[in-house]
């Protein structure tokens, strides 16, 4: 493990948590072709065209499809110490001169050299395009290193942008060392696996992480430092805190509840994203596939992640912008405001799904690597898809982010799923009727449902506020609408409940017809639930189907065993009726299967009556098994001891002892 690098060798070796394009890999050295490669290189990690804060030459370590190749090569004891020398003797040639931090590691019991170029402070650097080469200002565009004067108006845009070094790796005059906490420094190390950790001097640490700088012979911080190991930095920097503000309804509701995120700012961001977090709900539906659930959340983890990370990196923090990050929280969505807006270079149609984003210079260097390194960001230029793309996986409407023409601001939308607009409309509806207002909870549900008609929860909660009004028309054009919106997965919950409203008003072909449509579509316990009604219906050989079709569901589901085991009995009655050929191998197998599931009802935690009937059935299926007599009267007597009362037992009972007592006479 390095003891001078800050990040960790394993990622830096597999560009995990640092772009890969920040990363060149040389799987030998030769001072005649390699060597002015690397110092070309090295002078374009120093200029740091993207302010991605430089980047890291490995030689030693050949690559496959811009990863390391591992085991590494490695170098000879000769070629090590030849290439450092000349390294550090050719970089004199830089102008203005350069030196990298060269760093030897050994990986896999080889020699490597790791070439580590941080962002220069007095940018621009030449340098020569060959041994005898001219002068010329080379820079990084992707993985490739380039000549700047050869790309258009690069070069002008490079001398503009290079003049002044990005504020958040600037020094901070007025600040001290000491306001730096050592104990924050080491936790951040060990939480990016750095060697630097071993290091017992704080000052050398502090160095080496670029935290600090000399100034007339002695150490000041620089503002990255402060903003992520000094206790307070909101202190020093005002608008370095997020302000999470939850209103009750839209812009002009009344706050709920008002929180300040304040500290080193990936501790804002951890705190503010587990608060985040903590406010969305979870729903489960069931899914295409039998065994599986779908799941959706009302803000997916992923895209409040990379939001939040996305404001914290590139918003500014200087004296002239003292404003916070704001979060607002509405019914329907979450805004995320950063102030000023995004740099020059990116326009609207960039920040749309399929926008391309230009690799534009990054307002904060530092800031973003840190992030980096701590696996809280995602690589340059990917967060904004990762965005859309959790969104549109969770079900949600895709994201929205805006600015104004003056770019003084910057805010993401996050739109809820819509399913969790409707479930804040089943908690008013179910608060009114607490209160006794049945009239304003239904009208309450069917406004919402209005606004979200191909909302499964809502469909079903009206259809079931439509059945208390005995409204069979208005159930019925709500299920239409519902039908021709959902998607074919989402619609098994609100059509059984349709079915259900048709059976108690007698409505038996219609329900009947939807029974038969639904099979395709329902799993899980909407087909449990379906199985049931099919029952109601006295389609068993359906009912079957559907329970089969529940999968694992059954088995946790006391009541769906026991139905299931009456429809397997019921089925075996009529076999027994038809006797079709090889009936009596269905016959028993059916029995068989009826009592196995059985057997597991009288097992489980259950009333006496769900005990009492289902040791009832179990008897008369052993009975029809043939099986001994002691193992049915053991079912009939469990069976009665669950229910005393019922008299229709013990004439079961007795008829049972007569039928086999003519049969052993017989």
């Amino acid at each position: 493990m390095s003891s001078i690098l800050p990040i960790n060798l394993d990622d830096l070796l597999h560009c995990r948590g640092i772009e890969s394009e920040r990363v060149e890999f040389k799987a030998s050295w030769d001072p005649k072709s390699t060597g002015n490669q690397v110092l070309k290189t090295i002078c374009a990690f120093a200029n740091d065209y993207h302010n991605l804060n430089g980047g890291y030459i490995m030689v030693g370590v050949d690559e496959r499809e811009g990863r390391a190749e591992m085991p590494p090569k490695g170098l000879s004891s000769a070629e090590f110490e030849a290439a450092q020398k000349w390294i550090r003797s050719n970089c004199k040639r830089i102008d203005p001169v350069f030196q990298p931090i060269l760093s030897p590691e050994m990986v896999d019991d080889r020699r490597i050299l790791v070439i580590w170029v941080p962002a220069s402070d007095v940018r621009p650097h030449r340098a020569h395009s060959g041994v005898k080469g001219q002068l010329k200002f080379w820079i990084r565009l992707g993985s490739e290193t380039v000549d700047a004067e050869t790309r258009g108006d690069t070069l002008r845009h490079f001398l503009e942008h290079t003049a002044k070094t990005p504020w958040d790796d600037r020094r901070a005059f007025n600040a001290r060392v000491e306001e730096l906490r050592e104990t924050r420094v080491r936790e951040f190390l060990r939480d990016v696996g750095s060697g630097l950790l071993d290091e017992p001097d704080a000052g050398t640490i502090y160095r080496h992480m670029r935290i600090t700088t000399p100034v007339n012979r002695h150490e000041v911080p620089r503002n990255v430092g402060l903003l992520f190991f000094s206790n307070n930095p909101e202190l020093r920097y005002r608008g370095a805190k997020i302000e999470v503000v939850q209103f009750a309804a839209d812009r002009g509701g009344d706050v709920q509840e008002e929180r300040t995120f304040s500290g080193p700012l990936h501790d804002q961001y951890r705190d503010c994203l587990n608060y985040l977090e903590g406010l969305s709900t979870t729903h489960l539906e069931k899914q295409k596939h039998h065994s599986r659930v779908r799941g959706w959340v009302s803000y997916p983890l992923q895209a409040l992640r990379e939001t939040l990370v996305n404001a914290l990196y590139h918003r500014s923090y200087d004296e002239d912008q003292p404003e916070p990050i704001k979060v607002y929280l509405y019914p329907g969505r979450i805004e995320i405001t950063s102030y000023p807006g995004p740099v020059p270079g990116i326009e609207q149609h960039h920040l749309e799904k399929d926008g391309e984003l230009r690799p534009v210079p990054a307002r904060n260097r530092r800031i973003g690597e840190f992030f980096k390194e701590l696996k809280l960001a995602e690589g340059r230029l990917t967060g904004l898809a990762k965005v859309f793309r959790a969104m549109e996986n969770n079900g949600s409407p895709p994201p929205r982010f805006e600015f104004n023409p003056e770019r003084t601001y910057f805010t993401a939308t996050l739109p809820a799923h819509p399913e969790y607009a409707a479930l804040s409309a089943l908690r008013d509806a179910a608060h009114l009727r607490a209160l006794g207002d049945d009239e304003e909870a239904h009208r309450r549900l069917v406004s919402a449902w209005e606004n979200n008609t191909a909302s499964a929860v809502l469909t079903d909660e009206v259809i079931r506020s439509y059945r208390k009004r005995q409204d069979i028309s208005a159930a019925e054009k709500a299920w239409e609408t519902f039908k021709n919106q959902a998607p074919p997965y989402a619609s098994p919950h609100a059509a059984n409940t349709m079915i259900e409203f048709w059976l108690d008003f007698g409505e038996h072909a219609k329900a009947d017809r939807l029974l038969t449509e639904l099979h395709s579509n329902a799993h899980g316990q909407d087909a449990v639930d379906a199985a049931i009604l099919a029952r109601r219906l006295g389609n068993q050989k359906q009912a079957h189907d559907y329970f089969a079709k529940a999968g694992d569901t059954v088995q946790t589901d006391l009541r769906a065993l026991h139905e299931f085991a009456q429809t397997k009995i019921q089925l075996s009655h009529e076999v027994y009726r038809k006797r079709p050929g090889s009936w009596q191998e269905t016959n028993r197998r059916l029995l068989s299967e009826a009592v196995d599931l059985l057997e597991r009802v009288v097992q489980m935690d259950a009333s006496p009556t769900r005990h009492g009937w289902a040791w009832r059935d179990l008897a008369r299926a052993r009975d029809w098994l043939g099986l001994p007599d002691g193992s049915v009267e053991d079912a009939w007597n469990e069976a009665k001891k669950c229910l005393p009362v019922e008299s229709r037992f013990e004439c079961e009972y007795q008829k049972f002892k007569s039928r086999r007592g003519r049969m052993r006479k017989e």
